[in-house]
């Protein structure tokens, strides 16, 4: 069985290489939309479109068994899009994520940070509220925190200086746990913890990895890894080597996409 995994571009990355790590004998598919990125500031419209483009690229070329959409914001206006035009199981990271957060919160004030679009979309709001209506929940848009990570300055004093300047108003409100409710926001982790030990942080990539192991799917494969970008990028290479060394990465036209 094989994995196929998509994200407006470089954050997803975490989430690969969780399930990298935890599944190794999956053949695993890593799609980057890195022509279009960010999806953050796009339409509702336009993020489907885009996400129905990316999934079917994965499925139809690589005939994954899953389904993971490793974007936020893609997650928060796709999911139920995607899941209607696929016969495969198909993941988001807002699910689990919420899932995780009502595991680890003790006084119920859960704080969640993301890109303007995931926070407009009120996507954690609402899956949180599902799961459990009493919950103080408090969102707060942190679109400096994407910059800094592609940059590589995750632990220097302008970071956390940033990381203080976003999250001291939820910290103030008294929340114990901390959704990070983007794909880059993981490499930010220590800095946070480090300025915020009492806080428990929700890394989505972690909790996916929980998500799909309480599925009891069969992944054995040949341990395949592809990663496919559609542009150059700098940053990719960069964050690329950081999360998961050398793996190959091959570029592929949009007009790929845009023609399934």
């Amino acid at each position: 069985m094989s994995i196929g995994i998509f994200d407006s571009g470089i954050g997803g990355l975490t989430v690969f290489k969780e399930v990298a790590e935890n599944f190794p004998s999956a053949d695993i598919y890593y799609l980057g939309d890195t022509a279009r990125v960010p999806y953050g500031n796009k339409s509702k419209e336009t993020i489907i479109r885009y996400s129905i483009e990316c999934a079917t690229y994965l499925y139809h070329n690589f005939n994954v068994d899953l389904l993971i959409i490793a974007c936020n914001t893609a997650s928060s206006y796709a999911l139920e899009t995607l899941k209607k035009i696929l016969p495969i199981p198909i993941i988001g990271v807002v699910k689990p994520g919420a899932e995780t957060a009502i595991r680890y919160t003790k006084n119920k004030k859960v704080g969640v940070i993301g890109t303007v679009a995931t926070v407009k979309s009120q996507s954690y709001v609402n899956e949180l509220k599902n799961l459990d209506n009493s919950l103080e929940i408090y969102q707060k848009p942190c679109p400096l925190f994407v910059p800094l990570v592609e940059e590589g300055w995750t632990d220097n004093e302008i970071a956390k200086l940033t990381v203080k300047e976003y999250l001291q108003e939820l910290v103030e409100k008294g929340i114990d746990t901390l959704i990070l409710g983007c794909t880059h926001y993981p490499l930010l982790k220590n800095t946070i913890k480090s300025l915020y030990p009492h806080l428990n942080i929700v890394d989505s990539s972690i909790a996916i990895v929980d998500h799909i192991k309480s599925l009891n799917l069969n992944f054995k494969g040949n341990g395949v890894r592809k990663i496919f970008i559609t542009d150059e990028s700098h940053a990719f290479n960069n964050f690329k080597k950081i999360l998961i060394g050398d793996v190959r990465t091959e570029k592929i036209e949009l007009s790929d996409l845009c023609s399934l």
